[in-house]
């Protein structure tokens, strides 16, 4: 004859401070465990194996990002917890295990390394499959991204984008400085430092492609009679040669010769001319070089005169991990 397992409440809300899982879970676990406590997680963990099956197909667009630091600041982790809806996304059960995983991510350089870690007596590949159990939604970390340097600082955006930003030197208010590299980071999606890290044939595709997009829009302004728009010659400063600005600058010379300027005033307009047709043709890196953005604090400004006003320091590297 069997008899009923019975387990007190300590038991169960210990069991649910382990896990996270529902106080009914819990107990149903133990009594199958018959009271011992690593088999009742394990009773869990192979419920959210069951789960975890029935739900492989599904997306884990969801979720939270987080970015940690450790103490000295000269290393950073950003990882994204998914999840299957905006509704677990914000739970703060799911947000608190986020925050857990990222900090014990800090301590490994991939996400292979951190997916077989050791976290609270079982692997975080472990641990992911039974909180999917727990939730009832598909769980993954969807992004592991770390960085070291000299000094490394961090930003999250309301949980759905996490940015590191690391600096060559721990300057005076570096603090600010990192943080606020990282904001332009999270705001303004830059895929690489400087253009110098381009490929020459991304650049000349590119080039093809952006030149192709305007013409075909001039057609259709054209026919509506409207101002046409400009078609650049180049994209990026890679293509600035020597030989290039040269040129540019004798045809804006001859330009103000035809409009009727003293030369002796040329000095004074020839460097915004010459600004200008920079402006003009290097739209690829302000939009994905981060140094060659505009600083979203001070459009009148790049980061990278933003950076130089502290002196002596550049920015490292960065990374961005972001939900979706």
């Amino acid at each position: 004859m069997s008899t009923t397992v019975k387990v007190t409440a300590a038991e169960v809300n210990k069991l649910r401070q382990a896990t996270g899982a529902g106080m009914m879970d819990c107990k149903k676990a133990l009594v199958e465990a018959e009271g011992d406590f690593d088999k009742a997680i394990e009773v869990l963990r192979k419920k959210g194996q069951k789960v975890a099956e029935k739900r492989a197909d599904r997306e884990s667009s969801e979720g939270a990002a987080v970015a940690k630091v450790n103490a000295d600041q000269t290393a950073g982790v950003a990882i994204v917890l998914g999840c299957e809806t905006d509704f677990v996304g914000k739970n703060e059960n799911f947000l608190a295990l986020a925050n857990d995983l990222a900090e014990l991510a800090l301590n490994y350089n991939s996400k292979e390394e951190f997916l077989a870690a050791d976290f609270n007596g079982m692997s975080v590949a472990d641990k992911l499959v039974e909180q999917t159990g727990v939730i009832g939604e598909k769980l993954d970390i969807n992004a592991f991204e770390k960085l070291e340097a000299p000094y490394v600082g961090s930003y999250v955006h309301i949980n759905k984008i996490a940015a590191l930003v690391g600096l060559t030197a721990k300057v005076d208010n570096a603090d600010v400085l990192v943080k606020d590299v990282a904001m332009q980071v999270a705001s303004m999606g830059a895929t690489t430092l400087s253009y110098k890290d381009f490929d020459p044939a991304y650049i000349a595709s590119e080039t093809e492609a952006r030149i192709a997009v305007i013409e075909k829009e001039n057609i259709e302004l054209g026919r509506l009679g409207k101002t046409l728009k400009n078609v650049p010659q180049y994209i990026s400063m890679a293509q600035l040669t020597p030989e290039v600005l040269a040129e540019a600058e004798e045809e804006a010379k001859a330009q103000l010769a035809a409009e009727g300027k003293p030369e002796k005033i040329w000095g004074n307009i020839l460097p915004g001319k010459m600004q200008r047709f920079v402006s003009d043709n290097t739209t690829l890196d302000q939009e994905q070089c981060l140094l060659d953005q505009k600083f979203i604090k001070d459009e009148k400004k790049t980061v990278a005169e933003y950076v130089s006003s502290y002196g002596e320091v550049e920015i490292a590297g960065f990374k961005r991990a972001t939900v979706g």
